[in-house]
């Protein structure tokens, strides 16, 4: 074959990196720059590729087991591809190292490891134990490499990259230096790895179809055809001149032309060669097809100038040993499929001829002889069924007869046991006497020795064995959490990035909106082609949401997949619904109020994302770091700046039970339902009427098909059976819901009811009177008149009464006023310190709000607002930097104080108004009394006319 020849000059030669397939975009790379000017680079000088033959256990059904592979690694995507052989064209399949994990155990057998990686898991074996090390440490460092590598940008540079190289290098150099604390460097094992392997034949298997790939049965054929085709072509061509095998073999210097002189062009230098014979065109142009053809990777010119003669003709013989081999396989194969097609063909005859049947009597012919042709395979397999059970009694005795070998020998190896143990016993005697009794014979303390010695040499090399893997494991672990926390600060950066860009998008957007709005208004009512452009505009900002993107269709990693869903976890706002049900943008009917609560959800959303990583990831730090609640002044702050969704549960019902402990009975709520299945409750009919009003804008209370409308019943129903004194009152259906739509639970939602009516609120705040309530409506205004004077004189110069809005907020702790993630911000403060942190955030609402209620010049305009102003809060980080920040000093004795005098005032009102009432009603009944009398005279009067 002239591919075996070494017909080049050496200079000219490239010593390649490894074999590899055709077909993986690999292959020896050119020469470097000093090889091409002439300079001569060692064989042991080239760049080295992990490549090398290895086993692969793998297959199905009786071919499965070991299968010899040659892999080769791609640095270029982390992947470890492998084929039959170093000859083959295109690769079998390939391994995703980057990320992959490797092992290896002591208590397997020699050179076998596994690459694990999120898929499955490949099991491998080398030929030595220095080569699976070799192995596992060069993978480990092939992907240390690819996660460290920058990623090169499409146009850098040559300044860049140079400067980027040296960071790079130092901190591939530092990682294999702390590898070799865990585990020393393996040195290359010669003629297992690199090049070196390529020259050698693939491991030999006992049966040639045991090594073909079923799998992969297209490639196979590829491959084989490719070699063949290789091998005729180089056959045909290997006929060459006589004399050039020996030419090959001459020293670099005879056969290097003399450089010709440039100062006498057109003549020829006096050692230059006369031209070439025939032979020596022909020799180039199979010199040429030679470079062309890669059928035959691992021949390359450089290993090829190299070796002696006898070595390419023992090459050449294992290459044809391997291809017979090759050929014998094919050619089962191919008369396995010659009998498919036969049959394929065999149906497509008989389908032809009941096509090609003119008459029913011939098409019911062939159905018949289909029929019999059924019949007999039916009988056929009946027989090979009863085969088949005839093996499977065989088996069945063989599996008795195994069972009783296996006790014969648990048998034996009893006995064995007993004998081992008696030889111990009297080799322990052996060496009593052999200490005591100066007078033994040495020969029985020799034996004695030399099996202690041999016990001592094994295990000397279980513990190197077990070091080893010990080693290897230490450094894999070492790596992988280095990788780990990589890949995580890539991660938190990209949530960073992403989450800024999300708040940037949706300023822009709210101020898009924005600008709408303004151009609206300052369009009016005019009509015209701008008016009809601009409708068109604000709907389809309505229409359109910034959560959705179309990504049907792509696949992604796994780490991009969670990054992905983590993202679309924290944007949670751009969907319909938030994590509670709540509708993020509320369904007005007036289109005006559609655009502005769209303005208010985009600027809801910008604040939130842009507070992630500030402000939320450090909380939900400290609270994954608090362990066991206990009232402390570091819990207050906790719950002041809110609690994290995931914590919410636990934390409310913790509060709840830190509010009803002395209250709380097992089994009460079940006893109070069980009351009121026996009888109904006066208070159902209005419960009843409530449960469709309560939160419309929430899913969970809207849908047919939800739970909660249930759920609520029952809780109110409880409530109304634990306290005769209030049984129900309007209001008390949200604060129950609120507290199943974050508890989710019937029983804690009832306790958590009772703890906010009975513990936390003063004790007739619900009752008929509404007396508590009517208190705290004239605390807010002496409070409002301290904190905001200007804003109480502008509100009493227009003649706007404040508790009009703001007592539906104290009788519902805000359930129907702010947006969810403020609210629930509020009640996690108020479960812990009660009514004083409704009037921090009364007040905090309208200082938040005090410029723009300050613009407002007619009163019936500051109703209005006053009744949606609510939900333009947005920044809920703000809000509660007023009520706890800006609103100080805020003593509780104050108001106390405070609630006393004023309730002291209300109750001498009511009083009076009791007075008045009984007064009136006796004023009444007297005129009543003197009525029917003056009727009666009447009558009588008429009755004599």
């Amino acid at each position: 074959m002239e591919g075996a020849r070494g017909d080049a000059p050496e200079s000219n030669s490239a010593t390649p990196e490894c074999a590899e397939p055709a077909g993986s975009g690999g292959g020896p790379e050119g020469s470097p720059p000093e090889e091409r000017e002439g300079g001569a680079r060692p064989l042991e000088a080239a760049p080295k590729r992990l490549c090398g033959y290895l086993s692969k256990f793998g297959g199905k059904g009786p071919i499965r087991g070991w299968k010899s592979r040659w892999f080769y690694y791609d640095e270029r995507k982390c992947h470890l591809y492998y084929s039959r052989t170093a000859q083959d064209a295109n690769p079998l399949d390939s391994i995703d190292l980057s990320s992959a994990v490797f092992d290896c155990k002591a208590d397997a057998e020699e050179g076998t490891f596994e690459i694990k990686t999120p898929g499955r898991v490949i099991t491998l074996k080398a030929a030595t134990k220095q080569v699976m090390l070799y192995w596992l440490q060069q993978l480990q460092m092939k992907r240390w490499e690819f996660h460290n590598s920058p990623p090169a940008p499409p146009a850098v540079p040559d300044a860049a990259l140079a400067g980027n190289g040296p960071a790079v290098h130092l901190e591939l150099e530092q990682e294999e230096m702390e590898l070799e604390e865990f585990l020393c460097p393996v040195k290359t094992p010669p003629g297992f790895v690199g090049a070196a392997a390529a020259l050698q034949p693939a491991p030999a298997l006992p049966s040639a179809l045991q090594n073909l790939s079923l799998k992969h049965l297209g490639t196979e054929i590829q491959n084989t055809v490719h070699n063949i085709r290789g091998n005729k072509q180089a056959q045909g061509t290997g006929h060459g001149c006589p004399g050039e095998e020996s030419q090959s073999g001459e020293p670099q210097r005879e056969e290097q032309p003399s450089v010709p002189d440039p100062s006498a062009p057109g003549k020829e230098p006096a050692g230059s060669p006369k031209p070439a014979p025939k032979c020596s065109l022909a020799a180039s142009l199979i010199q040429k097809a030679k470079l062309q053809s890669n059928t035959f990777p691992l021949f390359s010119e450089g290993l090829l100038r190299t070796r002696t003669a006898q070595e390419k003709v023992a090459a050449l013989e294992q290459q044809v040993l391997m291809l017979t081999k090759e050929l014998k396989s094919q050619k089962e194969l191919v008369r396995i499929l010659h009998k498919a097609l036969e049959a394929a063909q065999q149906e497509k005859r008989a389908s032809s001829a009941y096509l090609a049947a003119t008459e029913d009597k011939d098409r019911l012919e062939l159905v018949r002889h289909k029929v019999r042709q059924i019949a007999e395979l039916g009988r056929r397999v009946e027989a090979l069924e009863q085969e088949r059970e005839s093996l499977v009694h065989t088996a069945q005795l063989r599996e008795q007869q195994v069972q009783e070998l296996q006790l014969h020998v648990q048998l034996l190896m009893d006995k064995n046991q007993a004998k081992q143990q008696v030889i111990y016993k009297l080799s322990e005697k052996v060496t009593q006497d052999f200490t005591y009794l100066p007078d033994q014979p040495p020969e029985a303390a020799n034996r004695d020795f030399l099996s202690q010695q041999e016990r001592l040499e094994h295990m000397k090399d279980d513990m190197e064995a077990f070091r080893t893997q010990n080693r290897f494991l230490n450094s894999e672990i070492h790596q992988v959490t280095k990788i780990w926390r990589s890949v995580a600060e890539k991660q938190k950066a990209l949530l960073t990035k992403c989450a800024y860009l999300q708040a940037r998008n949706c300023q822009v957007e709210s101020k898009y909106l924005a600008g709408l709005r303004r151009l609206q208004e300052a369009l009016g009512d005019e009509a015209g082609e701008c008016s009809e452009l601009l409708r068109q505009l604000i709907q389809e900002a309505l229409q359109w949401e910034a959560g959705e993107a179309p990504a049907d269709g792509v696949e992604l990693s796994p780490v991009r997949e969670g990054l992905r869903r983590a993202l679309l976890t924290r944007a949670s706002a751009g969907s319909e619904y938030d994590e509670y049900g709540f509708l993020t943008v509320p369904d007005y009917e007036v289109e005006d109020l559609k655009l502005l609560a769209k303005i208010q959800v985009l600027e809801v959303r910008s604040h939130h994302l842009l507070a992630l990583e500030a402000v939320e990831r450090p909380l939900q730090e400290r609270w994954a770091a608090l362990g066991e609640l206990a009232p402390s002044a570091e819990l207050k702050q906790l719950l002041r700046a809110g609690v994290p969704r995931e914590h919410r549960p636990r934390v409310w019902k913790w509060l709840v039970h830190l509010r009803v402990r002395h209250l709380h009975a097992p089994g009460r709520y079940q006893e109070l339902l069980s009351r009121g299945q026996a009888c109904d409750h006066p208070a159902a009919r209005q419960i009843e009427l409530d449960l469709n009003r309560t939160f419309p804008n929430n899913k969970h209370f809207t849908c047919p098909t939800s739970s909660f409308p249930d759920k609520l019943r029952r809780v109110l129903l409880a409530f109304a059976w634990q306290n005769p004194a209030i049984g129900y009152c309007q209001g008390l259906n949200r604060l129950a819901a609120i507290a199943l739509l974050v508890l989710d639970e019937e029983e804690s939602a009832f306790w958590c009811l009772v703890a906010i009516v009975e513990t936390i609120m003063p004790a007739d705040y619900y009752s008929k009177t509404l007396t508590a309530s009517q208190v705290d409506q004239r605390v807010l205004q002496d409070l409002l008149s301290e904190k905001l004077p200007r804003l109480m004189a502008h509100l009493g110069q227009q003649q706007v009464d404040l508790s009009l809005i703001t007592f539906n907020w104290f009788l519902v702790v805000f359930a129907d006023s702010l947006i969810s993630d403020i609210l629930l911000r509020v009640w996690d403060a108020f479960l812990y310190e009660g009514t004083k942190v409704v009037f921090r955030y009364a007040l905090a609402i309208f200082k938040y709000n005090e410029k723009q209620i300050l613009r407002l010049q007619d009163g019936l305009e500051i109703y209005q607002y006053l009744r949606l102003f609510t939900k333009t809060i947005c920044d809920g980080r703000k809000l509660t930097s007023i009520a706890f920040n800006d609103m100080n000093p805020f003593p509780m004795r104050q108001l106390q104080q405070q609630r006393a005098a004023h309730r002291e005032r209300l109750e001498a009102e009511l009083r009076e108004l009791e007075r008045l009432k009984v007064e009136f009603l006796e004023r009444q009944a007297s005129c009543a009394r003197a009525a029917p009398e003056a009727c009666a005279i009447d009558d009588d009067a008429d009755g004599e006319a």
